[in-house]
Order: structure tokens, then C-alpha cells, then sequence
């Protein structure tokens, strides 16, 4: 299996293109620039190609890409179907911890401060969440059925 951007054979994993349920299938650098939000744009000479898939969560996330790295040369001659255009230019939260660092489904947390649950006890500071789900409330995660800010929580 290749990476759908730049072709590469590298630790490819799927990576899911919100807020659909549609992925693309990544290698280990181009999943990791693009949660880190550091494009390198030389890696990113692939998105010429890329631009023409069939696959519309690709182009969906070359367009997003082509558009971060302020590539308007490319966007114009980029073709989306309208649903595919709406898709590429929702607003996706990015949900990160009190310290900025990027959450993902699956991660591990711990509580940074102690926290009162309504109709329960307490969350011990130092407690660890691990398997979180972002789910679709903005400025929290879901842990274990709780719903906790993500203020309040450092990664792990």
C-alpha cells in the first residue's frame, strides 16, 4: 500500500479526512506534517499529482494542503465537484490540550487539575484517560462517558 500524496511505501496508515468518514491512506511523514501543521513544501510537490485523483477525500485534502501552503497557482486549476468544495472548506476543529498540543481518537490524557462531575465524585488531578474520543463537542473530549475540557488536560 502507497501513500496517496507523494507515493511513498512508509509506514502507510489510514487518516481520516473530517468531518466525513472517508480516509486516505498516509505515510509516516506526510500524517506527520500535517498534524503537526508544519508543511515542508518541498515534500509537498506531490500534491501536483495528487490534485487529479479520483478519490474525492484526496482531493479534499490536497485542496486543504494546496491552501495552507498558499499554492492559489495550483488551486485555480484544481477541479471539486460542489459537494466535494463544501466538504474541502468546512471548518474542522482542532482540538488541542492546555499545553497546544494536538489530541487525536486514541490518545492518552491526564487531568491537570481536579475536577468536580455533576452527580458523581471527583477527577483527581493526575488522573490518565486513556482511548479518548474527540466527539463532535467543541473544547471537549470524552473519556470514559465524561466529557472533559480539553483546558484541563495535557497529553501523555
Amino acid at each position: 500500500m502507497n501513500c496517496e500524496l507523494c507515493g511513498s511505501n512508509n509506514n502507510v496508515k489510514p487518516f481520516k479526512v473530517e468531518p466525513k468518514e472517508e480516509y486516505v491512506n498516509l505515510c509516516e511523514e506526510c500524517r506527520n506534517q500535517i498534524e503537526s501543521g508544519k508543511l515542508d513544501e518541498n515534500h509537498f510537490q506531490c500534491l501536483n499529482d495528487s490534485m487529479w485523483s479520483e478519490k474525492s477525500a484526496v482531493k479534499v485534502l490536497t485542496y486543504r494542503l494546496l491552501k495552507e501552503l498558499g499554492r492559489s497557482d495550483l488551486l485555480d486549476m484544481m477541479y471539486l465537484e460542489p459537494d466535494e468544495e463544501a466538504w474541502a472548506n468546512t471548518e474542522v476543529e482542532v482540538k488541542k490540550d492546555a499545553y497546544g498540543n494536538v489530541l487525536q481518537n486514541g490518545d492518552s490524557v491526564m487531568v491537570i487539575k481536579d475536577l468536580n462531575v455533576k452527580g458523581g465524585s471527583t477527577i483527581k488531578r493526575g488522573e490518565v484517560f486513556k482511548n479518548i474520543r474527540l466527539g463532535d463537542t467543541p473544547g471537549h473530549i470524552l473519556a470514559k462517558n465524561i466529557y472533559i475540557k480539553t483546558e484541563f488536560i495535557k497529553k501523555v
